[in-house]
Protein backbone atom coordinates (compact mmCIF):
# COMPACT_ATOMS: atom_id res chain seq x y z
CA UNK A 1 0.00 0.00 0.00
CA UNK A 2 1.60 3.62 -1.11
CA UNK A 3 2.77 5.86 2.02
CA UNK A 4 0.20 8.87 1.99
CA UNK A 5 1.71 11.96 0.29
CA UNK A 6 2.83 14.21 2.86
CA UNK A 7 1.02 17.56 3.83
CA UNK A 8 1.35 20.32 1.61
CA UNK A 9 0.38 23.67 3.26
CA UNK A 10 -1.96 25.96 0.29
CA UNK A 11 -2.62 29.12 2.57
CA UNK A 12 -2.34 31.03 5.28
CA UNK A 13 -5.83 32.91 6.08
CA UNK A 14 -6.59 36.22 8.55
CA UNK A 15 -10.57 35.80 8.87
CA UNK A 16 -12.33 38.19 11.32
CA UNK A 17 -15.52 37.64 12.70
CA UNK A 18 -18.67 40.04 12.72
CA UNK A 19 -18.65 42.86 14.83
CA UNK A 20 -18.71 41.44 18.28
CA UNK A 21 -20.28 43.58 21.03
CA UNK A 22 -18.63 45.36 23.89
CA UNK A 23 -20.72 44.15 26.89
CA UNK A 24 -19.06 46.55 29.61
CA UNK A 25 -15.65 47.94 30.22
CA UNK A 26 -13.35 47.11 32.85
CA UNK A 27 -10.06 48.84 34.59
CA UNK A 28 -7.70 46.11 34.78
CA UNK A 29 -5.19 45.82 37.83
CA UNK A 30 -2.47 46.22 35.38
CA UNK A 31 -3.13 49.25 33.68
CA UNK A 32 -4.73 51.46 36.60
CA UNK A 33 -6.70 54.17 35.39
CA UNK A 34 -7.20 53.44 32.13
CA UNK A 35 -10.93 51.59 31.14
CA UNK A 36 -11.19 48.65 28.64
CA UNK A 37 -13.88 47.56 26.41
CA UNK A 38 -14.72 43.79 27.48
CA UNK A 39 -15.67 42.41 24.57
CA UNK A 40 -17.87 38.90 23.86
CA UNK A 41 -15.70 36.95 20.85
CA UNK A 42 -12.59 37.92 19.65
CA UNK A 43 -11.60 40.21 16.50
CA UNK A 44 -10.44 36.92 14.22
CA UNK A 45 -8.06 33.77 13.98
CA UNK A 46 -6.28 32.54 11.60
CA UNK A 47 -6.17 29.19 9.26
CA UNK A 48 -3.38 27.11 7.68
CA UNK A 49 -4.79 25.38 4.97
CA UNK A 50 -3.09 22.16 3.63
CA UNK A 51 -3.99 20.08 -0.22
CA UNK A 52 -5.56 17.40 1.83
CA UNK A 53 -8.34 19.44 2.91
CA UNK A 54 -7.41 19.76 6.69
CA UNK A 55 -7.52 23.49 8.24
CA UNK A 56 -5.40 24.02 11.21
CA UNK A 57 -6.60 27.15 13.87
CA UNK A 58 -4.74 29.51 16.33
CA UNK A 59 -5.50 32.94 17.58
CA UNK A 60 -5.41 36.07 15.53
CA UNK A 61 -2.26 36.55 13.62
CA UNK A 62 -1.32 40.63 12.56
CA UNK A 63 -2.91 41.29 9.09
CA UNK A 64 0.46 42.84 7.86
CA UNK A 65 2.58 39.90 8.95
CA UNK A 66 0.81 36.99 6.89
CA UNK A 67 2.03 37.61 3.21
CA UNK A 68 5.58 37.21 4.98
CA UNK A 69 4.29 33.78 6.44
CA UNK A 70 2.86 32.85 3.15
CA UNK A 71 5.72 33.62 1.42
CA UNK A 72 7.93 30.94 3.28
CA UNK A 73 4.67 28.67 4.25
CA UNK A 74 3.36 28.10 1.27
CA UNK A 75 4.12 24.17 -0.73
CA UNK A 76 5.98 23.88 3.15
CA UNK A 77 5.06 20.47 5.42
CA UNK A 78 3.42 21.43 8.03
CA UNK A 79 5.43 18.61 10.28
CA UNK A 80 8.45 20.46 9.82
CA UNK A 81 7.77 22.65 12.61
CA UNK A 82 11.02 22.89 14.36
CA UNK A 83 12.14 25.07 11.12
CA UNK A 84 8.99 26.73 10.43
CA UNK A 85 9.47 28.12 14.47
CA UNK A 86 13.13 29.46 13.56
CA UNK A 87 12.27 30.85 10.28
CA UNK A 88 9.05 32.45 11.30
CA UNK A 89 10.84 34.02 14.62
CA UNK A 90 13.09 35.59 11.62
CA UNK A 91 11.14 37.02 8.89
CA UNK A 92 8.09 37.44 10.43
CA UNK A 93 8.57 38.59 14.33
CA UNK A 94 5.61 40.72 15.71
CA UNK A 95 4.35 42.41 18.50
CA UNK A 96 3.82 40.19 21.37
CA UNK A 97 0.01 39.00 21.42
CA UNK A 98 -0.50 40.16 17.72
CA UNK A 99 2.65 38.17 16.22
CA UNK A 100 3.12 34.78 15.09
CA UNK A 101 2.17 32.54 17.92
CA UNK A 102 -1.11 31.55 16.35
CA UNK A 103 0.48 30.40 13.14
CA UNK A 104 2.25 27.65 14.85
CA UNK A 105 -0.53 26.84 17.08
CA UNK A 106 -2.30 26.27 13.94
CA UNK A 107 0.16 24.03 12.72
CA UNK A 108 -0.01 21.98 15.54
CA UNK A 109 -3.17 21.69 15.33
CA UNK A 110 -2.61 20.44 11.97
CA UNK A 111 -0.19 18.13 13.37
CA UNK A 112 -2.82 16.82 15.44
CA UNK A 113 -5.60 16.50 13.33
CA UNK A 114 -3.29 14.91 10.96
CA UNK A 115 -2.14 12.36 13.12
CA UNK A 116 -5.94 12.07 14.93
CA UNK A 117 -4.54 12.76 18.32
CA UNK A 118 -5.52 15.47 20.72
CA UNK A 119 -1.76 17.86 21.20
CA UNK A 120 -1.44 16.46 24.85
CA UNK A 121 -1.42 12.73 23.95
CA UNK A 122 0.66 13.60 21.40
CA UNK A 123 3.35 14.95 23.54
CA UNK A 124 2.58 11.98 25.91
CA UNK A 125 0.22 13.62 28.84
CA UNK A 126 -1.93 11.49 31.02
CA UNK A 127 -4.24 14.29 32.42
CA UNK A 128 -7.88 14.25 31.20
CA UNK A 129 -8.94 17.17 33.34
CA UNK A 130 -6.71 19.86 35.25
CA UNK A 131 -7.54 22.46 37.62
CA UNK A 132 -8.28 26.19 36.54
CA UNK A 133 -7.70 29.04 38.65
CA UNK A 134 -9.87 31.85 38.48
CA UNK A 135 -7.37 35.08 37.23
CA UNK A 136 -9.36 38.42 38.57
CA UNK A 137 -8.82 41.56 36.26
CA UNK A 138 -10.04 44.20 38.60
CA UNK A 139 -7.78 45.60 41.51
CA UNK A 140 -11.45 45.61 43.53
CA UNK A 141 -11.83 46.00 47.24
CA UNK A 142 -11.07 43.60 50.07
CA UNK A 143 -14.69 43.19 50.31
CA UNK A 144 -15.75 42.74 47.31
CA UNK A 145 -12.81 40.34 46.67
CA UNK A 146 -13.41 38.29 49.33
CA UNK A 147 -17.04 37.77 48.28
CA UNK A 148 -15.64 36.95 44.68
CA UNK A 149 -13.69 34.25 46.26
CA UNK A 150 -16.49 32.61 48.00
CA UNK A 151 -18.87 32.79 45.31
CA UNK A 152 -16.34 30.84 42.72
CA UNK A 153 -15.59 28.64 45.60
CA UNK A 154 -19.34 27.68 45.95
CA UNK A 155 -19.63 27.46 42.10
CA UNK A 156 -16.54 24.94 42.77
CA UNK A 157 -13.50 26.74 41.87
CA UNK A 158 -10.49 25.50 43.81
CA UNK A 159 -7.91 28.30 43.14
CA UNK A 160 -8.00 32.33 42.40
CA UNK A 161 -5.64 34.63 41.70
CA UNK A 162 -5.55 38.28 43.56
CA UNK A 163 -4.25 41.71 42.01
CA UNK A 164 -2.56 43.38 45.51
CA UNK A 165 -1.06 46.32 44.34
CA UNK A 166 -3.28 49.02 46.03
CA UNK A 167 -1.91 52.29 47.16
CA UNK A 168 -1.12 50.98 50.62
CA UNK A 169 0.54 47.92 51.57
CA UNK A 170 -2.03 47.85 54.35
CA UNK A 171 -5.09 47.82 51.80
CA UNK A 172 -2.83 44.74 49.79
CA UNK A 173 -2.97 42.35 53.10
CA UNK A 174 -6.53 43.83 54.48
CA UNK A 175 -7.40 42.05 50.57
CA UNK A 176 -5.92 38.31 51.22
CA UNK A 177 -6.98 38.71 54.79
CA UNK A 178 -10.34 39.12 54.12
CA UNK A 179 -10.35 36.46 51.20
CA UNK A 180 -8.56 33.73 53.37
CA UNK A 181 -11.29 34.68 56.18
CA UNK A 182 -13.96 34.27 53.78
CA UNK A 183 -13.02 30.55 51.94
CA UNK A 184 -10.67 29.08 54.87
CA UNK A 185 -8.69 26.14 54.10
CA UNK A 186 -11.13 25.26 50.99
CA UNK A 187 -9.14 27.54 48.18
CA UNK A 188 -5.94 27.91 46.92
CA UNK A 189 -5.16 31.78 47.14
CA UNK A 190 -2.47 33.26 44.34
CA UNK A 191 -1.01 36.96 44.50
CA UNK A 192 -0.17 38.85 41.29
CA UNK A 193 1.59 42.09 42.37
CA UNK A 194 1.57 43.09 38.44
CA UNK A 195 5.45 44.86 38.58
CA UNK A 196 6.87 43.36 35.49
CA UNK A 197 4.43 44.90 33.02
CA UNK A 198 6.83 47.38 31.39
CA UNK A 199 10.54 46.46 30.14
CA UNK A 200 11.16 49.88 31.08
CA UNK A 201 11.84 51.95 34.44
CA UNK A 202 8.58 53.35 34.05
CA UNK A 203 4.57 51.69 34.40
CA UNK A 204 1.15 52.68 35.55
CA UNK A 205 -0.06 52.68 39.00
CA UNK A 206 1.96 51.84 42.05
CA UNK A 207 5.74 50.79 42.14
CA UNK A 208 7.32 48.32 44.35
CA UNK A 209 10.41 48.76 45.69
CA UNK A 210 12.76 45.42 47.30
CA UNK A 211 11.25 46.32 50.96
CA UNK A 212 7.86 46.35 50.07
CA UNK A 213 8.21 43.17 47.73
CA UNK A 214 9.91 41.25 50.99
CA UNK A 215 7.79 43.24 53.84
CA UNK A 216 4.98 41.59 51.32
CA UNK A 217 6.21 37.87 50.74
CA UNK A 218 6.37 37.57 54.62
CA UNK A 219 3.19 38.41 55.25
CA UNK A 220 1.35 36.38 52.10
CA UNK A 221 3.37 33.76 53.08
CA UNK A 222 1.77 33.75 56.69
CA UNK A 223 -1.72 33.82 55.00
CA UNK A 224 -0.55 30.77 53.32
CA UNK A 225 -0.57 31.99 49.69
CA UNK A 226 0.61 29.43 47.08
CA UNK A 227 2.78 31.60 44.93
CA UNK A 228 3.98 35.71 44.67
CA UNK A 229 3.92 36.64 41.27
CA UNK A 230 5.69 39.42 39.62
CA UNK A 231 6.79 41.67 42.94
CA UNK A 232 9.66 43.43 40.92
CA UNK A 233 10.25 44.76 37.18
CA UNK A 234 10.88 41.52 35.29
CA UNK A 235 14.82 42.17 34.54
CA UNK A 236 15.74 42.84 37.85
CA UNK A 237 17.03 39.35 37.86
CA UNK A 238 19.20 39.68 40.70
CA UNK A 239 17.11 41.39 43.64
CA UNK A 240 14.22 38.94 42.63
CA UNK A 241 16.73 35.89 42.64
CA UNK A 242 17.39 37.39 46.94
CA UNK A 243 13.72 37.53 47.00
CA UNK A 244 13.08 34.25 46.42
CA UNK A 245 16.40 32.90 48.55
CA UNK A 246 14.54 35.05 51.36
CA UNK A 247 11.01 32.95 52.07
CA UNK A 248 9.60 29.35 51.46
CA UNK A 249 6.75 30.95 49.54
CA UNK A 250 7.62 30.34 46.11
CA UNK A 251 8.14 33.68 43.49
CA UNK A 252 6.08 33.59 39.75
CA UNK A 253 7.20 35.45 37.19
CA UNK A 254 8.14 35.22 33.39
CA UNK A 255 4.97 36.00 31.03
CA UNK A 256 7.03 39.26 29.71
CA UNK A 257 10.24 36.91 28.48
CA UNK A 258 10.51 36.60 25.03
CA UNK A 259 12.87 34.15 24.57
CA UNK A 260 14.46 30.19 25.74
CA UNK A 261 17.62 32.00 26.74
CA UNK A 262 15.74 34.32 29.40
CA UNK A 263 14.18 31.27 30.97
CA UNK A 264 17.70 29.84 30.74
CA UNK A 265 18.67 32.60 32.29
CA UNK A 266 16.08 32.94 35.43
CA UNK A 267 16.40 29.38 35.99
CA UNK A 268 20.11 29.18 36.35
CA UNK A 269 19.85 32.10 38.94
CA UNK A 270 16.82 30.89 40.80
CA UNK A 271 15.24 33.73 40.24
CA UNK A 272 11.67 32.36 40.17
CA UNK A 273 10.07 28.70 41.51
CA UNK A 274 7.25 29.02 39.38
CA UNK A 275 7.94 29.70 35.17
CA UNK A 276 5.45 31.28 33.68
CA UNK A 277 5.91 31.65 30.29
CA UNK A 278 3.08 32.93 27.79
CA UNK A 279 2.14 31.44 24.55
CA UNK A 280 1.34 34.75 22.63
CA UNK A 281 4.73 36.25 23.54
CA UNK A 282 7.18 33.46 23.22
CA UNK A 283 5.30 33.06 19.98
CA UNK A 284 4.29 29.85 19.71
CA UNK A 285 3.92 26.25 21.39
CA UNK A 286 7.21 25.10 19.39
CA UNK A 287 8.99 27.52 22.18
CA UNK A 288 6.34 26.56 24.76
CA UNK A 289 7.42 22.96 25.19
CA UNK A 290 11.40 23.44 25.23
CA UNK A 291 10.25 25.96 28.16
CA UNK A 292 8.45 23.05 30.04
CA UNK A 293 11.68 21.10 29.70
CA UNK A 294 13.95 23.65 30.60
CA UNK A 295 11.45 23.72 34.31
CA UNK A 296 11.52 20.35 35.22
CA UNK A 297 15.28 20.04 34.22
CA UNK A 298 15.68 22.60 36.96
CA UNK A 299 12.99 21.23 39.39
CA UNK A 300 10.55 24.12 38.62
CA UNK A 301 6.36 24.40 38.47
CA UNK A 302 5.48 25.85 35.24
CA UNK A 303 1.88 27.19 35.04
CA UNK A 304 1.42 29.16 31.79
CA UNK A 305 -0.12 32.96 31.95
CA UNK A 306 -3.48 33.78 30.63
CA UNK A 307 -3.14 33.08 26.41
CA UNK A 308 -5.09 36.02 25.27
CA UNK A 309 -8.62 34.47 26.23
CA UNK A 310 -9.50 31.96 24.01
CA UNK A 311 -7.92 29.58 21.32
CA UNK A 312 -4.39 30.61 23.51
CA UNK A 313 -6.05 29.08 26.40
CA UNK A 314 -6.87 26.33 24.74
CA UNK A 315 -3.46 25.79 23.64
CA UNK A 316 -2.29 26.09 26.85
CA UNK A 317 -4.75 23.83 28.40
CA UNK A 318 -2.44 21.16 25.97
CA UNK A 319 0.21 22.06 27.85
CA UNK A 320 -0.67 21.85 31.04
CA UNK A 321 -2.11 18.15 30.72
CA UNK A 322 0.93 17.01 29.19
CA UNK A 323 3.27 18.64 31.89
CA UNK A 324 3.51 16.68 35.12
CA UNK A 325 4.88 19.87 36.76
CA UNK A 326 1.99 22.05 36.29
CA UNK A 327 -0.20 22.21 38.81
CA UNK A 328 -2.56 24.77 37.39
CA UNK A 329 -4.01 26.44 34.43
CA UNK A 330 -4.43 30.28 33.85
CA UNK A 331 -8.01 31.34 33.22
CA UNK A 332 -9.41 34.93 33.54
CA UNK A 333 -12.43 35.20 35.03
CA UNK A 334 -13.80 37.89 37.00
CA UNK A 335 -17.25 37.70 36.46
CA UNK A 336 -19.92 39.28 35.12
CA UNK A 337 -18.20 41.43 32.34
CA UNK A 338 -14.90 39.67 32.47
CA UNK A 339 -16.46 35.80 32.73
CA UNK A 340 -14.19 33.42 31.22
CA UNK A 341 -16.89 32.18 28.59
CA UNK A 342 -16.83 35.74 26.75
CA UNK A 343 -13.26 34.69 24.94
CA UNK A 344 -14.63 30.86 24.44
CA UNK A 345 -17.67 31.87 22.75
CA UNK A 346 -16.00 31.78 19.50
CA UNK A 347 -15.97 27.84 19.70
CA UNK A 348 -18.78 25.54 19.26
CA UNK A 349 -17.75 23.22 21.84
CA UNK A 350 -15.67 24.92 24.31
CA UNK A 351 -14.77 23.42 27.43
CA UNK A 352 -16.13 24.28 30.58
CA UNK A 353 -14.97 24.71 34.66
CA UNK A 354 -17.33 21.77 36.16
CA UNK A 355 -19.09 21.78 39.37
CA UNK A 356 -16.14 20.27 41.07
CA UNK A 357 -13.74 22.79 39.48
CA UNK A 358 -11.67 21.19 37.07
CA UNK A 359 -12.00 21.50 33.26
CA UNK A 360 -11.77 18.44 30.74
CA UNK A 361 -9.35 18.77 28.33
CA UNK A 362 -10.92 18.57 24.52
CA UNK A 363 -10.12 14.80 23.20
CA UNK A 364 -10.60 15.86 19.25
CA UNK A 365 -7.67 15.94 17.17
CA UNK A 366 -5.32 18.73 17.69
CA UNK A 367 -6.46 21.89 20.06
CA UNK A 368 -9.85 19.65 19.80
CA UNK A 369 -12.32 22.51 19.72
CA UNK A 370 -14.16 23.99 16.56
CA UNK A 371 -14.97 27.10 15.57
CA UNK A 372 -18.37 28.67 15.56
CA UNK A 373 -18.75 29.66 11.56
CA UNK A 374 -21.89 31.36 12.50
CA UNK A 375 -19.90 34.43 14.01
CA UNK A 376 -17.63 34.83 10.96
CA UNK A 377 -17.24 37.45 8.67
CA UNK A 378 -19.01 36.47 5.11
Amino acid sequence: MPENPRLKITDVRSVPFKEYRTIGVMEPAWDPGRSRPADFGAASFVEVHTDQGLTGIGPAVDDRLIPDVKEYLLGQDPFDIERHAHVLRYYAWGAAYHGTAGVDIALWDLIGKATGQPLYKLWGGDKDKVVPYASMILLSSPEERAEMALRLMEEGWKAIKIRIHHATMAEDIRTVEMARDAVGDGMTITVDANQAESNGTWQPGIQWDYQRAADTALVMQDLGVYWLEEPLRGFEFDQLAQLNASVRMPIAGGEGLTGLHDFFRACQQNVYDILQPEVLVLHGLTAMRKVGTLAEFHGKQIVPHNGGGNLGVIAHLHLVASWRHAPFLEILHDPPIGDYMQGFSIMKNPPIVDSDGLISVPQGPGLGVEIDHDLIKT
